[in-house]
């Protein structure tokens, strides 16, 4: 047998960390440490810095994957401990785009509908999103509906397993969205199909949408989609004329760099339609991460105060300021992205990252590391050593969030969860909120808060939209969904039903219409990089595999470049054999798998295994001007046989 390399299958294992750990000056290594010495290393770096920086050269990486109490805590620390508004999370990463689209027309960044009604929904459009992978949980209320009757178009580039439940599969072009979304939308109003009645009664710039699409007949867009023109108008003529209709979205269109725009251009059917603000019509953002929605909400992002608050509208700013009795800085922070440029800039010289991993979730990883690298302090609170801890001059562990704390969690249909402890931490790992508090505590405030529950009433306090949810209401309606203003009744399970209403005063604002232009992916294929690869999830791991690494699965196949058969042709390669994959930014080798769900010219992999094909030195940091998410679904790379190498078999 030959074969150009024998591959060893055994992901790397991330040890579960059970002590602190700080940087030894003289060693330069990281050593254990006592919880005082490590908490005091981590208050003196931030003191430091920001005395002789300012508190805008301290930024706080906070988490998805913990509690909302934890988040509120974590922004909290950053706007009145270190003064900055300098506070994001990996939402920059995924759908800070989908956020940024949604408050543009609604004024609300949260998903419009529940997962309920997908289940009782007419038409189901899945547009840039594998969920039977990436939202698993989801997908099985959309085979719920499917079973009920509804039918499912999928738009994806690649023919994914979520699209082989699909009535209709359209096949686009990476990077194609908005063509594709304005072609949908001019065959609905040259149909005659538009709800007008809705237009005219509750949305803004209808006309210059209509003008802006009129080119974007089905012809030209099956020229630049690859989607053809048939296929088009179907899809336009079901979506219009379904009675109740459910457009779901996710990395596809969020993750390239006018993510936004793509974003408004699918808001625009819905407004076109009337398919939002109905029970069973509305829009679907899936977030990845368990509470990547309840992290933003928590305001655990540089723009907003938690429940969604606009840090620069001075009522909202002097509520809290009333609350928390400090001055917050009239200004937006630095978001993800910003941050490491900042960092770049020298302008940024200390970071306090909790549960994230940027070293290797970030695009262009190795000018990631290279940005963490150069900051004069850079404090690590997560529960294991990932690659971004083992850069820390503190590393401080704490609990999983998930079984060893107690708190709540919101997900994507905007429903607050609690969660429970129902396991002891190992060593001397202790909650966020603890080693927060005890930071702060060596930063000259204060805090103490008895449990989880406190701080969820402190947070109830100044966010309308969560007053409502007591702990004690929680468990009985085994979560709630924001908003929720009342603690004597719940609101409808989808938002802006408010643009039905026939009274002006009480439909209120209108949605706009967002004309946006056609803007293809910044990283060009062409002679010397002539393969498009895009990027996503596998069903059996997550993210940059640090915690689901750890666990065995049958379905686990370890890092691939799929190629189609065409391609795997063309090259002269096969399934399991190495190739080198080259971007203009780096090089990997990689095993091949043919996947016939994919089309020539096309090529996937995903970001599951760093240590073992890192694909983010492939992908391109070319983000979205608007939300500052990078591109990682369009790089241009080239693939190479390598030479063969005999070995026994």
């Amino acid at each position: 047998m030959a074969r150009n390399r024998q591959r060893d299958r055994q992901q790397k294992q991330y040890p579960r960390l059970t002590h602190p750990l700080v940087r030894d000056p003289v060693s330069g290594e990281l050593r254990p440490a006592s919880w005082d010495e490590a908490l005091s290393r981590a208050a003196a770096g931030f003191r430091a810095v920001t005395a002789a920086h300012g508190p805008d050269a301290f930024g706080m990486f906070s988490c998805s994957r913990a509690t909302n109490e934890m988040n509120y805590v974590a922004q909290k620390f950053a706007r009145v401990v270190m003064g900055t508004n300098n506070v994001d999370s990996c939402n920059r990463t995924c759908h800070a785009p989908s956020v940024a689209g949604l408050s543009a027309v609604f004024g609300s960044g949260g998903g419009t509908s529940s997962y309920g009604e997908v289940e009782d929904t007419d038409l189901i459009v899945m547009w840039g999103s594998n969920a039977r992978f990436a939202h698993p949980i989801f997908f099985h209320h959309v085979l719920k509906g499917i079973r009920n009757g509804a039918r499912m178009y999928a738009v994806d580039p690649r023919r994914t397993s979520t699209a082989e439940w699909a009535e209709s599969w359209l096949g686009l072009n990476v990077g194609t969205d908005i063509p594709l979304a304005h072609a949908v939308g001019r065959e609905i109003i040259h149909a005659g199909l538009a709800n007008h009645a809705f237009i005219e009664r509750a949305t803004s710039g209808f006309e210059e949408y209509a003008a802006h699409v009129e080119p974007w007949t089905p012809s030209v867009a099956e020229k630049v989609t690859g989607v053809p023109a048939d296929a088009i108008r179907d899809l336009a003529h079901a979506y219009a004329t379904a009675e109740r209709a459910q457009l779901c979205w996710t990395l596809g269109i969020t993750e390239h760099h006018n993510g936004t725009d793509n974003v408004r251009a699918l808001i625009n059917l819905a407004l076109l339609t009337g398919h939002v603000g109905r029970y069973g019509s509305g829009l679907q953002p899936l977030r990845g991460q368990n509470n990547v929605q309840g992290g933003g909400d928590m305001g655990a992002i540089p723009n907003r105060l938690p429940g969604f608050q606009d840090i620069l509208d001075p009522p909202v700013r002097s509520k809290f300021e009333r609350a928390w009795d400090v001055v917050i800085q009239p200004r937006y922070g630095l978001n993800l992205t910003e941050m490491f440029e900042a960092m770049e800039a020298g302008e940024l010289r200390a970071v306090y990252c909790i549960g994230e991993n940027p070293a290797q979730s970030e695009a262009d990883t190795e000018q990631a590391i290279r940005r963490l690298t150069s900051l004069e302090h850079l404090v690590v609170q997560d529960i294991f050593l990932t690659r971004t801890a083992e850069l820390a001059d503190v590393v401080l562990p704490a609990t999983a969030a998930w079984c060893e704390t107690d708190g709540t969690t919101t997900n994507s249909e905007r429903r607050v969860q609690r969660v429970r402890k129902a396991v002891e931490p190992p060593g001397e790992a202790r909650e966020d909120i603890d080693i927060l508090c005890e930071l702060a505590r060596r930063l000259g405030h204060d805090w103490e808060f008895a449990d989880a529950e406190e701080v969820w009433n402190e947070l109830r306090a100044v966010s309308p939209d969560h007053f409502g949810m007591t702990y004690e209401r929680l468990e009985k309606h085994q979560g709630i969904q924001w908003p929720c203003p009342s603690t004597d009744r719940l609101e409808p399970t989808y938002l802006h039903g408010r643009l039905w209403e026939s009274d002006p005063a009480r439909r209120g604002a209108r949605a706009p219409f967002g004309p946006v232009k056609h803007d293809p992916p910044v990283d060009l294929t062409d002679d010397a990089y002539p393969i498009r690869l895009t990027t996503g999830r596998r069903l059996d791991s997550y993210n940059t595999g640090v915690q689901s690494g750890g666990f065995a699965s049958p379905l686990r196949r370890g890092e691939y470049i799929e190629l189609c058969p065409e391609d795997a042709d063309r090259y002269r390669v096969e399934a399991e054999e190495w190739v080198r994959v080259t971007s203009r930014r780096g090089s990997v080798v990689a095993p091949v798998w043919i996947d016939p769900g994919l089309r020539p010219g096309l090529a996937f992999m995903t970001m599951h295994f760093p240590d073992e094909v890192d694909t983010n030195s492939l992908t391109i940091e070319a983000n979205c001007p608007i939300a500052g998410t990078a591109e990682f679904k369009a790089s241009a790379i080239r693939i190479e046989k390598l030479p063969v190498t005999a070995v026994r078999s």
